[in-house]
């Protein structure tokens, strides 16, 4: 088992590799199992290239939570998580914005359908960690509220 810690567009990700053979690898990223492949066997120099391709079933449309995965932070802040991966298609906030409960966040493009990712709760908006045209995954954190 190898654990790497990974900082992309300013997101990170802890990636654990559990089981490699031959082409098939079973990882977790930010406690997401995946089952990936990589396109040539590797040998034991070879850096790993990953193709993603999820080990469970993709998330179904009756997920009812808008902020899957909030968590609370130091401070009394809140983050608000993507409920799934995908890319970001439109920040609807900036910094200092005083936002309500149900108001919309930011529009993430997901198994190609728009979704709107909305307050679960007044705030201000701390910090926002994603820009247009960013690719997250699930659990990445997007906002963090105050």
């Amino acid at each position: 088992m190898k654990e790497y810690n990974l900082i992309i567009n300013g997101n990170n990700y802890s990636v654990v590799i559990n089981e490699l053979e031959e082409t098939l690898a079973e990882v977790e990223v930010n406690g997401t199992p995946y089952q990936v492949t990589i396109d040539k066997p590797l040998k034991k120099s070879a850096p790993v290239q990953l193709v993603r391709a999820p080990r469970a079933a993709a998330p179904s449309a009756a997920k009812t939570s808008p902020v899957s995965g909030k968590a609370p932070s130091a401070g009394g802040s809140y983050t608000v998580n993507s409920p799934l991966p995908g890319v970001i298609l439109e920040v609807s906030v900036k910094e200092g914005d005083t936002v309500k409960s149900g108001q919309k966040l930011i529009v993430l493009e997901a198994m190609k359908m728009e979704n709107n990712i909305e307050a679960d709760r007044d705030g201000v908006v701390a910090s926002i960690k994603v820009n247009k045209g960013d690719s997250v995954l699930e659990g990445a954190p997007l906002i963090i509220l105050n």
